[in-house]
């Protein structure tokens, strides 16, 4: 399931460089490394809520 839209990394790409585009095209293999770090991210913060004993994830968990 692809919850990275490479449109979006490109769009806040450039948002982040407030005018000063040095950065002018993001690599494909920038959304997959997103995508695994989100699965990271939130295999952990699935781990800390359990840990809790809740079966609601919450940001505090990330």
């Amino acid at each position: 399931m692809a919850i990275i839209v490479r449109s979006n990394i490109k769009k806040l790409v450039k948002d982040l460089q407030k005018d000063n585009e040095e950065i002018t095209s993001v690599a494909e293999e920038v959304g997959t490394a997103l995508e695994l770090k989100v699965e990271e991210l939130l295999e952990d913060a699935i781990k800390r809520a359990k840990a809790n004993k809740r079966r609601t994830l919450h940001a505090r968990d990330l």
